[in-house]
Parts: C-alpha cells; structure tokens; sequence
C-alpha cells in the first residue's frame, strides 16, 4: 500500500480480484456467461500437487468490476486441472465485504480463498490465515508490497495489485471549458477549474461538475480520508496499525476538498451510490469529474469504450501542506488462504493463487485483457493499455504519490466510524469539529 514500486503490484492483483467477481460456477443469479478465455496463449503446466485429487475451491471475494474476466480465466484453469473445481462468490459494490465475510465464517461454509486488506486485517483474522511464504508468487511481489500481510517470518497474503485513485475527469470537456489539466498541480487551481466548469455547465451538458458518492462510505471514509491520513503517519500502513491516536493533522485540508465536491456536486450526495456515480453520470458525460481509480476503466469501457480509451484522465488530489499534485497510489486487498481447510484444498489453492500471476495465461490476461499494471517480477510493463493505468505509472515514476494506510486503520473505523460522521456532516447533522473529535474519540478507544 505504499509508493514507488508497491503501485506496479496492484495492477496486477486488482485484475485477479477482478476476475474473481461473482461466480465462475457461482450461484449469483445476476451473471451471465462468462466469456471463453481459451483462446488465449498457451499456459505453463499446470502444478502437480492436485493432479488425481478431486478437490473443490471456495473464493470468497470482494471485486465486482471485473467478474466475467476471472470467471472466464478460472474455467480455463478448470479445463487444465479437470480435478479441481472452482465457485466464486463475489461481495462488493456497494456492500461492506468485511461484515459479510464475517458471516460466512460464522455460518460455518468458510471459503477456501478470501481477501484480507492489511495489518488489522491480519490481526483479525490471524487464526485462519496460512502461511503463503512457500508460493512462487510471493518469491516474485515487488518491493515493499507484503510489509502489511508479513507477521512472525510469515506471509499471509497475496497482493491483488496495486491501484491509484484521485480526481477523475472529462478530457472533451475541459478542452471545451479551456482548462489544461496539467497546470492543476494545487487545491487553488482545482478550485478555479471547477468555479469556470460550473459556470458554464448548461454550455457543456452537465448536471453538475462531480458526482460525490457518499452513500459509499469507503470513497469517503477509506480513500478520501486516507490522502489527509497518510501523510501524518508518514504513509506508513504499519505505522497507522501501531498508533494509539490520530491527531488528524490535515483535517482541515480535507474539508476543503471534500466541501469542494459536495457544494458542486449532483445532489443528494448522502444517496448517490457508486453505480449511479459511475455508469450513470461520469460515462453518460453528465458530470466532469469523479473521486476514483484505475479500477473504473472497464466499467467506463463497457458503457462508453472510446471516452474509456481517448477521453479520460486522472487529476491529484491536493492535501495543501503535505502534497498538493500527488495521488494515492497502493495495494487494495489481498488474497488469504484458509488455514483451516484440509491439506488437499491448501494446496489446490496455493497452486491456483500461483497460476493466477505466474503462468503465461495469467500474465497476459492481467496486462492485456484487464490493463492493470503487474504486482509481480516477470511482466512487461510496457504493454500497459490502460490510459488511466498508465497515468499512475507516471505519477509513481515521478514520486507524485501518497501511500495507502486505511488499512492500518482500526477495524471499521473508517466506514462505520469516519464515513457515517461524513454523512452525517453533509446532511447537516453535525460540524465539522465535531466529526474531528467524534473520530478521533473513536480511534483511540478502538486502540
């Protein structure tokens, strides 16, 4: 979750969540078939560990974007291992994954396979958590991305990839605003494009400028407040996980910045969901701008794929006093193993974890097909194609980043704590000072 090279690794693993969406042999009544993946380049032999053995997988994940593409890849995967069968089931947009994987361990169907975010939530789920030093991918993860699953000489996960996320926008649109998104480098000139784009909005066909998702408490309470959070643990996620309090030192910056979305906002932003934000307005062209990242691509592709491909871009987030023309840029989740399955399934799921990111199949789907820049050793960066992959690779190249540490954050704090105290906010049901105390309050009991 941090920068530099850790931003490489999400890429690659974000596709693979993707992928696992809803249901290669999934029950989920809302996918339809998946797309064959067979005719793909010829994949590495398969491990020998589960050859003879009929052995089922459950993966329990969390990404909704990209289900047909894992479910495509995981039936290849079946088709070269006719022994093991594999059933996703996939929770996410818009429901929290924490409590209903939390639900699924307590009804006693424990998944195989599931997805665990960082140092709380190795803390929490240490006693179902194998160890995974022994996988060929984490001898391949690039530098720095397993700090926040690594405990006592082990490595209890797997990154996804490494994704960024910042200020989304229209690129059509502020050409024909005539702003040049390259000189907004500070919350100054963010301020001055979005005043010009809201005078003018009848002009260039929007409902407004952005499209602020606060019914999703995880674009506020997780990735909003991580750019104003990081920072003051000096975008340490172990750091975050260690402190017993939060000074919120850039509370104030985020104000700013989250007043700016709300006042030009589609209204009521306290039920705009994700789907709404995303399919409905950004790729339908009705709002300029939108807080997200790199994992809206295909979902933007699949309405609009010439403004996916030619039309977007990617603007920082500024925290005025710490960095005003960065984005965040880190590993979202990463992928568990049940340590409390029988050997058989260990084994089948390390193996599976393994194909997944090393073979040739795998490699080429993560960056061709799902345009995610790799999280592993081995993969040729510069078939990206993603534009707004492509964009975080630079902002990484040129250290313009904010490391992720929401998941050192305690445990639900950020959505059940700082994201409901940001609806309430915006509904006027609280001041701004009083959402300060009321989290840090939280925090510290938390700790």
């Amino acid at each position: 979750m941090k920068m530099g090279k850790r931003w490489f690794v999400g890429l690659a693993l974000l596709l693979l969540l993707s992928f696992a969406v809803v249901g290669c042999s999934s029950s989920d009544s809302s996918t339809e078939d998946a797309p064959d993946a067979t005719n793909t380049n010829e994949t590495e032999e398969a491990p020998s560990a589960t050859e003879g053995e009929e052995v089922s997988l459950e993966i329990f994940q969390f990404k909704v974007e990209f289900k047909d593409q894992f479910e495509a890849l995981a039936k290849t995967y079946e088709e070269e291992n006719p022994n093991v069968n594999i059933n996703i089931t996939t929770v996410g947009g818009g429901q929290d994954y924490g409590v209903a994987l939390r639900a699924k361990f307590a009804s006693g169907d424990e998944p195989d396979i599931y997805n665990v975010g960082g140092p709380q939530d190795v803390e929490d789920w240490i006693d179902s958590l194998a160890d995974l030093s022994d996988t060929q991918s984490a001898s391949l993860a690039l530098d720095g991305t397993l700090e926040g699953v690594s405990r006592d000489g082990q490595i209890l996960g797997l990154p996804y990839n490494q994704e960024g996320y910042g200020l989304i926008y229209n690129k059509r649109v502020f050409e024909e605003a005539g702003i040049d998104p390259s000189s907004i480098t500070t919350l100054a000139s963010l301020e001055e494009a979005v005043k010009t784009l809201d005078e003018s909005k009848e002009e260039l066909g929007l409902d407004a400028v952005f499209a602020l998702p606060a019914a999703e408490t995880w674009v506020t309470g997780l990735h909003l407040s991580n750019a104003f959070i990081a920072p003051e643990f000096n975008n340490d996620v172990i750091a975050a996980f260690d402190a017993s309090q939060l000074e919120f030192k850039y509370s104030d910056a985020m104000k700013k910045v989250l007043d700016l979305q709300n006042d030009y906002s589609v209204q009521p932003v306290v039920s705009l969901d994700y789907s709404r934000q995303v399919e409905e307005l950004f790729s339908l062209e009705r709002v300029a701008l939108i807080q997200q990242g790199n994992w809206v691509y295909n979902s933007i592709a699949d309405m609009d794929p010439e403004l996916a491909q030619d039309g977007i871009g990617i603007l920082p987030i500024p925290v005025e006093g710490f960095k005003e023309d960065a984005i965040p840029v880190g590993v979202p989740m990463y992928w568990a193993v049940n340590k409390n399955s029988d050997e058989a399934k260990i084994a089948a799921a390390k193996e599976f974890l393994d194909w997944l990111y090393t073979s040739e199949i795998g490699k080429q789907t993560v960056v061709e097909d799902f345009k995610f820049i790799p999280a592993y050793e081995g993969y040729d960066s510069s078939k990206i194609s993603d534009p707004l992959a492509k964009e975080i690779y630079q902002y990484a190249q040129e250290g313009r980043t904010i490391g992720w540490t929401f998941m050192g954050y305690p445990s639900s704090w950020g959505q059940d704590v700082l994201g409901v105290a940001i609806q309430k906010y915006l509904s006027d049901g609280q001041s701004w000072d009083e959402l300060v105390e009321e989290v840090k309050t939280a925090w510290e009991e938390a700790r």
